[in-house]
């Protein structure tokens, strides 16, 4: 078996703003493996300045799993611990190799067309006008799910935004998300909860900054909104560590990035643990191409999980690597006369 790597840069289609910054591109890898005819493909899915394995020596751990490959799958994901998106790289990679159709990791309904997932419709920040008519392009476009990052701009304006939905639209009709990214300080956090309660959200995803672990359990305690942690998974590696997060801050849910908290096998313990507790949860995707996010998918579908997940970032790049996933009325879902671009063609010609 051979192994290699190619990094790839996505490009937004538009500038993409989250309480951390202006996003308009997105680094990603693709580890290859090559046995004979077959081929199997998996995507490192890096969140510069988010993701605990955004280090200096990540090309080189990219080296050393292509130069190991011959340990196997067990093997290399229990070495790599500190670096979650390359454990989900290597899971896809040897799923991609082992199945019938190298994107068909998780045979289902799913991945036959004829079912799909639903979604919520991702709503970026930036100056009220674009927010707002991003609003309505998500709401003509079917979705009964949206989720807004919050953040950045004046919270009085946001709050506007919010009004803005509910005066056309009631929480039966349209469920409303938002996410914080950990903008809110903690003395203004339960006020700023308060108020965005007026509105009946569901839920905020990471209200307040990470590793401040008592006042999030206040938080989640008095909260009249719904809070769900994202930010504050990432680096919890060990079982025991996952435990006693979930125990202390007690949250009503948790969101899941596999390529942020290693994979698919990572993902599994947290859900397990929520089991546990009086916790629910759901899967989002981490700006992957559609190569890691047609591995979440499929993942995610066979956990039977009804809420909305947050796996709608296929189209936000001009350089996207073409699938046969798409979505349609709030739902991810295959089109059965969709094709997988051979990303091969473009990398390792010499190989087909």
């Amino acid at each position: 078996m051979n192994a290699s790597y190619y990094k790839h840069i996505l490009k937004f289609k538009r500038p993409s703003g989250t309480s951390r910054g202006v996003l308009n591109i997105k680094e990603t890898w693709f580890i290859i493996l090559i046995n004979q005819d077959n081929y199997g493909i998996g995507e490192c899915g890096i969140l510069r300045s988010l993701s605990i394995d955004d280090r200096d020596d990540y090309e080189e751990k990219l080296k050393w799993v292509c130069n190991n490959i011959h340990l196997g799958k067990q093997k290399l994901y229990n070495a790599l611990v500190e670096f979650p998106s390359i454990q989900f790289g290597i899971e896809q990679a040897f799923l991609s190799l082992e199945s019938l159709n190298s994107f068909e990791l998780f045979p289902s309904e799913f991945t036959k067309g004829n079912a799909s997932i639903p979604i919520n419709g991702l709503v970026w920040m930036g100056n009220k006008d674009f927010m707002k008519s991003q609003i309505s392009e998500k709401l003509n476009q079917g979705f009964n799910c949206i989720k807004l990052k919050i953040g950045a701009i004046d919270f009085d304006v946001e709050l506007d935004l919010l009004k803005f939905i509910r005066s056309q639209f009631s929480s039966k009709l349209i469920e409303i998300r938002v996410d914080a990214n950990g903008a809110f300080s903690p003395k203004e956090a339960l006020e700023k909860l308060k108020r965005l309660s007026d509105f009946d959200l569901h839920s905020i995803e990471q209200p307040i900054a990470v590793n401040q672990h008592d006042v999030m359990a206040n938080l989640c305690e008095k909260t009249p909104l719904a809070i769900a942690l994202d930010e504050e998974l990432i680096g919890v590696f060990s079982i025991e560590a996952k435990q006693e997060l979930l125990k202390t801050i007690k949250p009503q849910y948790i969101i899941l990035k596999p390529s942020l908290i290693g994979g698919i096998r990572g993902s599994l313990e947290w859900v397990e643990i929520t089991e546990t507790l009086n916790c629910n949860w759901w899967i989002t995707s981490a700006l992957e191409s559609n190569v890691g996010l047609n591995a979440i998918a499929q993942f995610t579908y066979t956990l039977n999980n009804v809420l909305p997940q947050g796996l709608g970032t296929g189209g936000l790049y001009t350089n996207n690597i073409d699938s046969p996933l798409m979505v349609l009325d709030g739902h991810i879902m295959y089109n059965k006369k969709g094709k997988w671009h051979n990303l091969l063609d473009k990398l390792y010609p010499l190989y087909i």
